[in-house]
């Protein structure tokens, strides 16, 4: 997994896992943001419930902001502004490809 940090309490990846997420916390982040929705990436795209449920175990607070391609809206921007002043840092944020979670953690903070 390529991890991208964006700044000194954001950093972004592609598609997690379940088991990703102890080596995550062992890495030393203390959040996880997933703007994939369920489903985006067909049957192998494993649920935001078992990402969320592992990181529960992992002692990583986490926060669902499924954003679609092409439709972020006024209100992914200002769930990922909530999200960014409310959880632990550092954060790693998830999408397909990071992109997604790097361009919505960029509108949040201006």
């Amino acid at each position: 997994m390529k991890i991208t940090p964006v700044s000194d309490t954001f950093s972004v990846t592609g598609q997690i896992g379940p088991d990703d997420v102890a080596a995550l916390a062992e890495a030393g982040f203390r959040s996880v943001i997933c703007f994939r929705p369920d489903g985006e990436g067909g049957p192998a795209q494993p649920a935001f419930a078992s990402v969320e449920a592992a990181a529960k175990t992992a002692g990583l607070p986490s926060r669902y902001i499924p954003t679609v391609p092409g439709r972020v809206g006024p209100s992914h921007v200002a769930d990922t502004s909530s999200a960014l002043k409310d959880l632990p840092k550092p954060i790693l944020a998830y999408c397909a490809s990071g992109a997604r979670a790097q361009a919505l953690y960029q509108a949040a903070s201006r």
